[in-house]
């Protein structure tokens, strides 16, 4: 006896697109006070900051898209909803980092070699530092969200303002080293340590969202609630084996197969799976859970997918009763 059993809904895609428009404001005021900041001082250094922020404004419409494009329902043409549009974003942002640090080192070499002196510092400092507020609390907001809604792009792009907060931090202190020291150099220097600091965040953006493209498996987190829940129903009629995971966007696949008796009625094994998938759905919110039914004194049975999360199921088939 075998069976296929699939329940539950794609979960529906949360109003996300708000906290998009929320980035999109927060870019475009930072991009305005950076950029004075850079005007009123002359600094490299604060125009790097300012170029991040265009950055940001570019990821954040992009993000605002993708969250559109993933809040859509499931179709006749993606029968699983659009929830892998989230990793494009993710993906695209972190390409638009390499932009962004590309462009502030050549002029941060270019003032290295030519340095100018800075004007204004204080006002300059005071501006930026009014920006780096705005985008921590945003920032912070993004990144909660986007956790709770399971949203990679919400948490990507959270993740890119808290870095754009740390290099303000940077930048401000290094042109605050250079009014105390007057060594016009430095300016140069702490744009280029902004440039590489982004690069590194560009590059983990790019293959975190790339991974999930992939249709990388669960976190080993997610994959033992799973596990557990299987383990509670293990006994000497049923077993699982062939445990598959993936996730699309914010919505989570889970698909193993169930051992049972050949003798059970098809109710019975009915009856068993519903109950398993519910308490899966239970411990993995925004799950979609199949499961195939099959008799484990039958060999073909055994003869699919063996990596379970954990261990490999036995080659040969079990006698029920031992």
């Amino acid at each position: 006896m075998s069976g296929n059993t699939t329940r539950a809904p794609l979960p529906a895609h949360p109003k996300l697109a708000k906290y998009a428009w929320l980035s999109i404001a927060a870019a475009l005021v930072t991009i305005a006070l950076k950029s004075g900041a850079y005007l009123v001082t002359g600094s490299v250094g604060l125009l790097s900051d300012a170029a991040e922020s265009v950055v940001n404004l570019v990821a954040a419409i992009i993000a605002l898209i993708a969250l559109t494009v993933a809040a859509r329902p499931a179709d006749e043409k993606h029968h699983y909803g659009h929830g892998k549009a989230e990793y494009f974003s993710a993906a695209i942002e972190g390409l638009m980092i390499f932009v962004a640090a590309a462009v502030i080192l050549v002029t941060a070499i270019q003032r290295l070699i030519h340095p100018q002196a800075l004007e204004s510092l204080g006002i300059g400092l005071a501006i930026s530092l009014v920006a780096t507020a705005v985008n921590s609390a945003v920032g912070v907001l993004l990144i909660r969200v986007g956790r709770q809604h399971r949203s990679a792009t919400l948490t990507a792009d959270g993740k890119h303002l808290m870095t754009d907060v740390w290099t303000s931090v940077g930048v401000v202190v290094g042109v605050l080293l250079v009014a105390i020291t007057g060594w016009l150099p430095l300016d140069a220097i702490v744009a280029i340590a902004v440039a590489l600091n982004i690069l590194v965040t560009g590059t983990r953006l790019v293959v975190s969202s790339t991974s999930s493209l992939l249709d990388a498996a669960l976190s080993p987190k997610d994959v033992a609630l799973v596990t557990e829940v299987l383990d509670r129903h293990r006994s000497d009629d049923v077993d699982f084996h062939g445990l598959q995971t993936r996730e699309s966007g914010r919505t989570r696949f889970v698909t193993f197969h169930v051992l049972v008796p050949g003798a059970w009625p098809v109710q019975r094994a009915h009856d068993l799976v519903e109950m398993i998938e519910a308490q899966v759905r239970e411990v993995l919110e925004g799950s979609y859970v199949t499961t195939h039914i099959e008799p484990r004194e039958d060999e073909r049975s055994y003869e699919d997918f063996t990596f379970d999360g954990i261990a490999t199921p036995d080659p040969k088939p079990r006698d029920p009763a031992t």
